[in-house]
């Protein structure tokens, strides 16, 4: 079995714009729990903003990125992207927006004009995901993947059910692209249930418990809005859930390729951080149509 490295709570909420009230989980300075290929999670866990707006919707403005993939799960909540690159689209409960920003563009990521006008609770998560050294100048591509394209299966003994967001899990294949081997399971855990998951001596393997409270291999328990990180090597691992539990279960091969990060971009070298900077002065990460 993989053995538990760490679990970390949460720390304290801070703000990504104004429209994103996150836990920083991780992110690509933390070099001490075994996270590659994964660079950066924040979590908002629910929150409730009101509704009535019509314009100046909250969240974030335009910004750059290079060197890597974001990836943003909806709970709860709509949240609307437009890039540089054509891409676009509103993302709802049970979505995911998954931006390969690559050799760079620009985006901006707002509360969508449904949700600023209606309110409710907003619920996401968004990943930073490395692309490995010789996909850091891949072109972007931007893939929009509904609730219903993410396949479900349900485990046995009826302890639960897996959305297969990426990667495989007994033999379903969920629908993202990636450029490297990586699982992202969204767990369901029935009380008093348990389940071997099956995962590589070779990945890495990171749970994020969104609610409720797991113990992890019969030794380790984990509680809602916590973080558990993992040894190298081992294969699979055994979560029990003490309540019904909703966890998010990250695998990954590691790149072991240097990491070199500065706000928005994650490169190998400082070069090639000296360089983005350029890039972004001389134009070439684009603009974003405001009309499109």
């Amino acid at each position: 079995m993989k053995k538990v490295m760490n679990i970390a709570t949460a720390p304290a909420k801070h703000w990504v714009g104004n429209g994103f009230h996150v836990h920083g989980m991780f992110n690509y300075n933390d070099t001490s729990r075994n996270l590659d290929p994964f660079l950066l999670m924040d979590y908002n866990s629910p929150r409730y903003f009101d509704g009535g707006r019509t314009s100046d919707f909250r969240g974030v403005g335009e910004h750059p990125h290079r060197g890597f993939e974001t990836v943003t799960i909806a709970y709860q909540g709509e949240v609307s992207h437009k890039d540089s690159y054509g891409g676009g689209g509103t993302i709802g409960t049970g979505d995911v927006q998954w931006m390969t920003a690559g050799s760079g563009l620009m985006h901006q990521e707002y509360h969508s004009e449904k949700f600023s006008a209606e309110g409710g609770i907003f619920e996401m998560v968004q990943l930073w995901v490395n692309l490995p050294a010789k996909d850091k100048m891949t072109a972007p591509k931007y893939q929009a993947i509904t609730a219903k394209e993410i396949p479900t299966i349900q485990l046995a003994d009826e302890a639960g059910q897996v959305r297969i967001i990426a990667g495989t899990l007994e033999g379903t294949q969920g629908p993202a692209s990636t450029f490297s081997p990586v699982n992202m399971w969204d767990v369901q855990l029935k009380a008093g249930k348990k389940h071997t998951f099956a995962v590589p001596s070779s990945h890495n393997l990171i749970i994020l418990v969104r609610e409720g409270t797991i113990l992890i291999n019969d030794d380790s328990v984990a509680r809602q809005n916590e973080l558990v990180t993992f040894e190298k090597g081992g294969e699979d691992v055994q979560i029990e859930a003490n309540n019904d539990v909703s966890l998010l279960i990250l695998t990954g091969e590691p790149l072991n390729e240097p990491v070199v990060g500065y706000g928005p971009f994650v490169m190998n070298t400082e070069e090639e951080i000296v360089q983005a900077f350029q890039d972004i002065k001389s134009g070439k990460f684009g603009q974003i149509a405001q009309n499109a």
